[in-house]
């Protein structure tokens, strides 16, 4: 990690500013902490028989991305990115990805998710969850995949120091 360009999210603001503040915040940290490391260091997997890595996490995210925005209020049967059924943990195989194609999938789910929250009049928006079979507010959704963020985020905290020793934010 060679800096830290992330923009905090405001002290005073408004729910959806600070939601959407927050989840870029978390977004940005996930992409800071593959910084400056090659394909081969973004696969390091945590230990056995973990097979978590810094680009498993990044799959993995751009299949959350997808199933709490895309699928939730655009079109609830869209495939995930990398399995033919709902499968989080397929994404944390990443012994064949690559940065490129990683970044660009989780990249263009978040553009997607980001472009659904503009669109929305409100966060009252209602969307159906299809592997709940109900309805949740994109409030909901927004504050889960922050803490999706958040959870794999303290993940990857561990997964750099042990690439390269780096710790931090």
């Amino acid at each position: 990690m060679t800096s830290d360009n992330r923009i905090g999210p405001p002290s005073c603001g408004s729910e959806r500013e600070t939601l959407r503040a927050f989840l870029d915040y978390h977004r940005a940290t996930l992409a800071m902490k593959c910084e400056g490391l090659t394909d081969e260091e973004l696969r390091q997997q945590s230990m056995p028989p973990s097979t978590l890595s810094l680009l498993g996490l990044v799959r993995h995210m751009a299949e959350v991305e997808r199933a709490w925005f895309r699928r939730v209020f655009e079109d609830n049967d869209a495939p995930m990115v990398w399995s033919d059924k709902i499968d989080f943990q397929a994404a944390y195989d990443a012994s064949a990805s690559t940065r490129g194609e990683a970044f660009a999938a989780w990249e263009a789910e978040v553009e997607n998710s980001r472009r659904i929250e503009r669109e929305a009049e409100s966060l009252d928006r209602a969307g159906y969850q299809p592997r709940w079979g109900e309805e949740v507010s994109l409030r909901m959704v927004m504050v889960h995949v922050l803490l999706e963020y958040g959870r794999h985020n303290g993940h990857a905290d561990f997964l750099r120091e042990g690439v390269d020793g780096t710790v931090g934010a």
